[in-house]
């Protein structure tokens, strides 16, 4: 085993989870990953690690043998944040962000077992939730290996391949593989859960409640932990997914204090991707700190190289898999050309009081679905002087919206705080059934109660009336379009101040091919730097 770097041991009274330098450390290769509350904690959990066998592994040789720093860094600090003296576990939420082949169903087999060894509570319940029944398999594998490479693991632990679970004869706790496709989650007496995989939870509906409930034995077991360990997603991501990478990537800056929750995050400084050098094979070693272990970095030159010369689509794959580049607009295979140099328009200093005050014209654009769909509103201005296309834009979602749409709550949430997206009450006699899911109860607590009565109009019209008049008012509004198959309630509520297309102010958007026209013409203004736009992250996702 390769030496761990000297780290000082961490005060259990002053400790942070944040790594304000990890730019500077992922770089220079140094150890993210903070040292361990109680030294003896860990080094108790890292002799059964490192005593486990990696029979996959040419010569079998030990974990302790074979692993690299940052493995030992990691479990040390995943067990030596347990106080023997309370019962309490300081940091109980890991996440782990790695790329592709860096021995993450290996990690999640030796640290699972080890807590299952380390365990004291009668009958407690560890598992492993995998989103998937191969995935589930790849990790219950390296546990039952390890087991029959060991006397006595063998003689100690009881396993039963058909329920791929794993139950210690003594204390009668046990280890369960579970896939979330086709197996029921418990979660009333969990000790410790390991997440495989999260990204692809990030794409179903119901993943937040089922974690909910996985998790839910650690509210009295406080020795309890959880641990999410995923690639990146092939996809921008989503869900719980993108819910939890972000937050724990404020945790690591140090734009939230949570000292409970730890991320350990392989990835490129921005700095790297916006300059290309993420795809060097001499920064490979980024987001693989296995890289000349269980990933050959000839191996990943010789991918790259497949990906580039068979187009985009693979080529974003690639990145996304074994760089950890996180999937955006401008990397999508099918992605429009203007997404590429997107940003270039980009001033995120250009709100909507600030385009009315500098154009001479605008045109505002909607694009409503029903109840449960955002309403999109744009507004795009011909500057004074320059001739410059100005762009700002807005949305709205109804509580119906919320409830039926919940695998986009994280976007939803994101863009709320960031103040381009308004969520409001629609009345209806489901209305307090909606508002009291605990999946979107935290959404309504600076949104006002629904208008009722005669001839009022729902929240997202009244919107875009206030916003048309407010335009037509300044002298400044030339056209209002609306989508060919929108909303009569918006068409009806713009006649009642004028706006129609009798008046030559309302005009009908043909969708699909006949928005052509309109793609190109903004490529080519981002091109030439005449579209400036609000920065909004609503527009790239």
């Amino acid at each position: 085993m390769k030496p761990a770097q000297h780290r000082p041991p961490a005060n259990p009274l002053t400790w942070s989870t944040a790594c304000v330098d990890w730019e500077d450390k992922i770089l220079a290769k140094r150890s993210l990953v903070p040292a361990p509350l109680f030294p003896d904690e860990a080094a108790a959990a890292l002799e059964i690690f490192h005593s486990l066998r990696m029979v996959d592994v040419v010569g079998r040789p030990r974990m302790g043998d074979a692993c690299r720093p940052w493995i030992t860094d990691f479990v040390g600090a995943v067990f030596g944040s347990y106080d023997a003296s309370t019962g309490r576990r300081l940091i109980q939420e890991y996440f782990l962000h790695i790329a592709k082949k860096n021995g993450k169903s290996t990690l999640a087999a030796g640290v699972m077992l080890t807590a299952l060894l380390r365990n004291w509570r009668q009958s407690a319940e560890y598992y492993i939730l995998a989103p998937t029944r191969e995935v589930a398999d790849n990790s219950f594998a390296p546990a039952r290996d390890m087991i029959r490479a060991d006397n006595e693991l063998h003689a100690l632990l009881h396993v039963q391949e058909n329920f791929r679970t794993i139950t210690h004869r003594t204390t009668r706790a046990s280890l369960k593989v579970v896939s979330a496709d086709s197996e029921t989650v418990g979660g009333k007496r969990t000790v410790g859960l390991f997440v495989d995989e999260l990204w692809q939870f990030g794409k179903r509906a119901n993943a937040g409640p089922m974690l909910r409930e996985a998790k839910g034995g650690l509210a009295s077991r406080h020795e309890g932990f959880v641990i999410y360990a995923t690639t990146q997603s092939d996809a921008p991501p989503a869900g719980v997914f993108d819910e939890l990478l972000s937050y724990f990537r404020d945790v690591r800056d140090g734009n939230i204090d949570d000292r409970r929750s730890l991320g350990v995050i392989y990835e490129f400084p921005k700095r790297l991707i916006d300059s290309g050098e993420f795809r060097k094979p001499a920064n490979f070693y980024v987001p693989n700190p296995n890289l000349g272990a269980s990933v050959d970095d000839q191996y990943l030159v010789a991918e790259l190289a497949k990906a580039e010369r068979a187009g985009q689509a693979s080529l974003v794959n690639f990145c996304a898999k074994h760089l950890n580049v996180q999937v955006g607009m401008a990397m999508r295979a099918d992605g429009w050309a203007g997404a590429r140099i997107w940003n270039r328009g980009a001033d995120k200093n250009l709100t909507l009081d600030e385009l009315l005050a500098r154009c001479e014209v605008v045109c505002i654009g909607l694009d409503g679905g029903g109840l449960d769909d955002l309403l999109g509103v744009g507004v795009i201005g011909r500057e004074r002087g320059t001739k410059k296309w100005l762009g700002w834009a807005h949305g709205l979602v109804s509580s119906i919206g919320l409830a039926r749409r919940k695998a986009n709550l994280a976007e939803y949430r994101r863009f709320a705080q960031q103040g381009d997206l308004t969520i409001f009450r629609f009345a209806g006699e489901d209305a307090a059934e909606i508002e009291n899911d605990p999946d979107i109860a935290d959404l309504w607590l600076d949104v006002p109660p629904a208008p009722e009565g005669p001839g009022v109009l729902p929240v997202d019209i009244q919107y875009v009336v206030d916003l048309v008049r407010r335009v037509s008012d300044l002298g400044l509004l030339a056209q209002v379009g609306v989508d060919a198959a929108g909303i009569g309630g918006i068409v009806d509520a713009l006649a009642d101040i004028g706006i129609t297309q009798d008046a030559e102010k309302l005009d009908a958007v043909r969708q699909g091919i006949g928005l052509m026209g309109a793609f190109k013409t903004i490529e080519r203004k981002l091109a030439d730097r005449s579209f400036v736009h609000c920065g909004s992250e609503m527009l790239v996702v």
